[in-house]
């Protein structure tokens, strides 16, 4: 499993001819950093008496990032997952009609499965940049700047799984579903664009003074 490796070689394996992991991969990592400083800064705030007004609302927070962080690293395997599926589909023998109908119905199959990796990864990362909102507002002073950092990751982990979800989009012979992913996936990135540009400036302004 990727997520189990270390962070050396898991750029190690990036950076190499090795098809997976992938854009897919990084962009779950990129999300699952830029929520684990939302985190850090909710751990930060709590138990501070200048934030005890925040406290209860912290703490949820807390607990939510929990639950993406979660499902944010189990994306970076599912990705390679459904990658490798997409891949086996290309191989598949076209000498006669029948085969070719055959394989163009599992790649079709394949490549709808392969969005839907990249999908989660921006709802989870538009989750956790909601989060990351609020904390600009409430969170420990002291660590602020680190919201900012979490919300410029987690606005390109949307952007990156959109990148994702296109490609494999591209693939797809089926004009209603296409219409229908790339109007959805159009609003999580308008979304999420909105939050973290909000986010950031919040951050610069507190940083100025």
């Amino acid at each position: 499993m990727f997520v189990d490796k270390t962070v050396k070689d898991f750029i190690s394996i990036l950076s190499s001819k090795e098809p997976i992991p992938g854009g897919g991969g990084a962009a779950a990592l990129a999300g699952a950093i830029g929520n684990a400083l939302g985190s850090m800064v909710g751990n930060l705030t709590v138990g501070k008496e200048k934030y005890k007004d925040v406290e209860p609302e912290v703490i949820e927070i807390l607990n939510k990032t929990k639950e993406l962080q979660e499902n944010l690293l189990s994306l970076i395997d599912e990705d390679a997952q459904v990658f490798s599926e997409v891949a086996k589909a290309y191989k598949l023998p076209k000498n006669t009609e029948e085969e070719r109908k055959q394989k163009e119905e599992a790649l079709k199959n394949a490549l709808k499965n392969a969005c839907q990796v990249p999908i989660k990864i921006m709802e989870n990362s538009l989750e956790a940049l909601k989060l990351q909102r609020r904390l600009a507002e409430i969170g420990s002073k002291l660590a602020i700047s680190d919201v900012g950092v979490g919300a410029l990751l987690l606005k390109a982990a949307v952007l990156s799984g959109k990148l994702n979800v296109v490609i494999n989009l591209n693939g797809i012979d089926d004009e209603e579903f296409f219409k229908k992913i790339s109007e959805y996936i159009e609003r999580i990135c308008k979304e999420a664009e909105n939050l973290a540009d909000e986010a950031y400036k919040i951050v610069l302004e507190k940083l100025k003074g």
